[in-house]
């Protein structure tokens, strides 16, 4: 058992004051202290923009990208290490803990590449010129360039690598300095994350700074040229934006929030189709992947009322054969939830559900059978999947996300328009699936849910052996979605960068503005 140290005004420091517990979610044990208690974050934020934002400033895409280049080779050389520290701080097994660390050197990679490509200027150019007086001489030019505040990145326990990552690679490449907050929770494998790149020398003084702890007064503190992007709940988000400094300087506010992401069986789908068997795949992976633990894992699943008995066969023996309990052990394919706090509310949530829907596998509740660990010890919750007792009538599963090993079927009448008017009902989301393999039932769904998600995932035949399922973030796609879920956006290659920089519109000649930022 260690204290975790934080990463601000240059050096690593150890806490100090009350400290918070870190567990094994598996045995229960202490495995961690943090805390940040005595840290001036006014300083903090101040050592961001003062020291590391003309340092950024100061270095070309090219050389921003280089950067992060060395920030994912530092990463990947202690991925085992990582893996191993997720297995014991967040009870992931190891294919579930290889998704986030690797998630996290797969973004930081991609924006490296990303950052070459853009070569070596400062300035980006945001779409073509045009004409605005008589004749071309007088030239309009949209160009981006880095805001000169901090970005504080305040992360969700679920993702302790990969979340920190993917907020960090657009802020850096775009040549804005971080303040990390990751989930206290979890946030042993962020901490070594950070310091893996601080002593390979990636990064430069002010660039990155973590805090293992509360935010204190930091949000206090920051200012007009200053962003904040949260990933969490959705009550907590609103408590933020309405923050008095944030409000008064218009402070750029990212969030990712809740989700009740979707998947919808087309009419068109038989049982034991290729396109059925990767519905089934993909729903049983988002329900046990990480517990269930993911923001992009699916919650509704709507199916036509003639295929729903087929479908709950399908999905009760694929989710009943994956074996619960100790995440390190090889056999084990779904570990602990990540806190006891966590696992209440869930049960709590579950509770809520069953008051609309029938259950039909698993209950609020441990597994009856865990293996290679202790029963009663540990964070577990059994599977549970629903059917709503009535799809018209059925509220709190368009409401309420319990956020672990639950999903509840829909049923419903097999039509574009009433599956886009269910999962509307969602109120926005990060990802909604659509599984058919007929393009004019896909093309209205598309037109009917795509205002409400910020991604579709469109899974077919002519896929499935590539696909990598709807609950894996891509960098070069959106990652964000309207209303319920936040509002916001992430990653999506350069449009990632958009939330850390300035757009400003150059007027004048011609031939003085083409120059200025030529290539």
């Amino acid at each position: 058992m260690r204290n975790l140290e934080n990463h601000v005004l240059g050096s690593w420091r150890a806490p100090s004051g009350r400290l918070a517990d870190l567990t094994d979610p598996t045995t229960g044990a202490v495995i961690a202290r943090c805390g940040t208690e005595g840290i001036d974050m006014k300083a903090v934020a101040a050592y961001g923009r003062d020291v590391g934002g003309p340092a950024l400033r100061a270095m070309t895409f090219a050389q921003r990208g280089a950067m992060l280049e060395a920030c994912w080779k530092a990463v990947h050389a202690i991925r085992e290490e990582l893996i191993e520290l997720a297995v014991r701080n967040s009870g992931n097994t190891r294919k579930d803990a290889k998704f986030d660390i690797d998630g996290a050197i797969a973004t930081l990679s991609a924006y490296a590449v990303w950052g070459n490509e853009l070569g070596d200027t400062q300035v980006m150019l945001d779409g073509e010129g045009l004409q605005l007086g008589r004749t071309p001489r007088f030239w309009g030019q949209h160009v981006l360039v880095p805001r000169e505040g901090v970005a504080v990145h305040v992360n969700a326990f679920n993702f302790p690598a990969w979340g920190l990552a993917e907020k960090a690679a657009c802020a850096l490449l775009a040549g804005v300095p971080c303040i990390e907050k990751p989930a206290t929770a979890t946030a042993v494998v962020a901490e070594r994350l950070l310091r893996a790149c601080t002593d390979a020398g990636a990064l430069p003084p002010g660039a990155v700074q973590l805090l293992c702890g509360s935010v204190g007064d930091l949000l206090d503190h920051l200012g007009p040229q200053d962003c904040l992007a949260f990933t969490g709940s959705a009550d907590t988000a609103l408590k933020l934006r309405g923050k008095e400094n944030l409000l008064r300087w218009s402070v750029r506010v990212n969030v990712e929030a809740d989700s009740l992401n979707a998947a919808v069986l087309g009419p068109d789908v038989a049982p034991g189709s290729e396109t059925w068997n990767l519905f089934v795949r993909d729903v049983a992976t988002d329900v046990t992947q990480k517990a269930g633990q993911k923001c992009t894992a699916i919650r509704r699943i709507l199916v036509p009322a003639d295929r729903v008995a087929d479908a709950e066969a399908a999905l009760v023996e694929r989710i009943s054969s994956v074996v619960i309990g100790d995440p390190s052990n090889d056999e084990v394919r779904m570990g602990p939830l990540a806190t006891a706090a966590q696992r209440d509310d869930i049960r709590a949530g579950i509770a809520k559900l069953a008051t609309e829907c029938d259950f039909v596998m698993g209950a609020a509740g441990e597994p009856d059978a865990l293996v290679g660990c202790e029963k009663g010890k540990g964070c577990f919750q059994r599977p549970v999947l629903f059917r709503a007792k009535d799809t018209a009538a059925a509220k709190l599963v368009h409401e309420h996300e319990v956020f672990g090993p639950c999903a509840t079927i829909l049923p419903y009448d097999g039509s574009a328009a009433s599956a886009g008017a269910i999962v509307a009902k969602g109120k926005g989301g990060l990802v909604a699936s659509v599984f058919s393999d007929d393009r004019e039932f896909v093309r209205a769904m598309v037109v009917a849910i795509a205002p409400w998600n910020g991604r579709l995932y469109l899974g077919s035949g002519k896929m499935a052996d590539q696909s990598l399922g709807p609950g894996t973030v891509l960098p070069g796609s959106v990652h964000g979605g309207p209303g319920r879920a936040g509002g916001g956006e992430e990653l999506g290659k350069f449009r990632g960068l958009s939330l850390y920089q300035q757009r400003t519109a150059l007027q004048g000649d011609r031939a003085v503005i083409e120059k200025l930022f030529a290539r």
